[in-house]
């Protein structure tokens, strides 16, 4: 589940460029309706199928508020601040830096034993990440961004801390609505709705890339992005764990660069260099290592 998740998060990436670029709609519009249409999407699933899960205790609601900020709203949003003033893989790998801090949260605070192959674990997937995103080819290291990045970081490792905390109490489906839709209430205070530029919606737009002669309505790339991009792959994060700790779900996770540098090669004909290729095979066997840690 966690593997398939990292999978959906890296293709949706590719996704969201196409977006940017041939839709012309900000990240941060992005952001807010991918929030919005998820929690829309999951909500009257919810309801149709089992509606029981959308009941919610009074003591409930601070956690649940908190979850869907900081857990769902500022992750993205942080995230997308680092990207525009840092090249992505640096900013990716600080991010990722957050699922040591989970290692650590579960080793000194919730005092859980951290078998020392779960260590080496994390510092393959770092190393990994560090040939993947090819570091050595010039830091341009801004300060807001380096910032955001590392706020990221915490806030990542928020997220799979409280996710891992609530499942024991709460269904998946039922949490991740619940954070979608106290996130939407954020993103609709930060940027009302009616100021949304509905009409690029309507608009065509190419897939670029080695699909640059196919053209999608906007609506329907968001549609995927909802969809497949937002809902499947946090719904199996979050289910994932049910299954597997916090510390090796965020190792799994690792897989997304991974897989996203695949499919920016596949797709949009970007450079996958030896030192890339070479990378994966760190990250995954980081992973591999870390699976082996019951």
């Amino acid at each position: 589940m966690a593997m398939a998740a990292a999978l959906l998060w890296a293709l949706n990436g590719t996704v969201v460029k196409v977006i940017q670029e041939s839709g012309g709609m900000s990240s941060l519009r992005l952001v807010e309706i991918r929030n919005t249409l998820a929690f829309a999407g999951l909500a009257v699933a919810i309801a149709l199928v089992r509606p029981s899960l959308l009941r919610v205790a009074w003591r409930e609601l601070p956690f649940l508020i908190a979850f869907g900020i900081a857990g769902l709203a500022l992750v993205q949003w942080l995230y997308l601040v680092a990207v525009a003033r840092m090249p992505i893989g640096i900013a990716l790998i600080v991010e990722y830096v957050g699922i040591v801090f989970v290692a650590l949260w579960a080793r000194f605070v919730y005092r859980e034993p951290v078998r020392r192959r779960v260590w080496v674990a994390l510092l393959l997937a770092i190393a990994g990440l560090a040939l993947v995103v090819e570091v050595w080819s010039g830091l341009e290291l801004d300060g807001v961004g380096l910032t955001a990045s590392i706020a990221a970081a915490f806030v990542l490792a928020l997220y799979f801390l409280m996710a891992e905390h609530e499942v024991g109490k709460r269904d998946p489906v039922s949490l991740i609505c619940y954070g979608f839709f106290f996130g939407t209430l954020f993103w609709a205070a930060v940027q009302p709705w009616w100021s949304f530029p509905f009409g690029l919606l309507d608009d065509s737009g190419s897939l670029l890339g080695n699909l640059a002669d196919v053209e999608l309505p906007v609506w329907a790339l968001v549609a995927y992005m909802v969809v497949l991009g937002t809902i499947v792959p946090f719904g199996l994060m979050v289910g994932a764990l049910r299954h597997i700790s916090a510390t090796r779900a965020g190792i799994v996770a690792m897989l997304e660069p991974v897989a996203a540098s695949v499919v920016a090669f596949a797709w949009l004909d970007e450079s996958l260099g030896a030192a890339q290729l070479l990378g994966g095979g760190v990250v995954l066997g980081g992973i591999l290592l870390a699976q082996t840690a019951r």
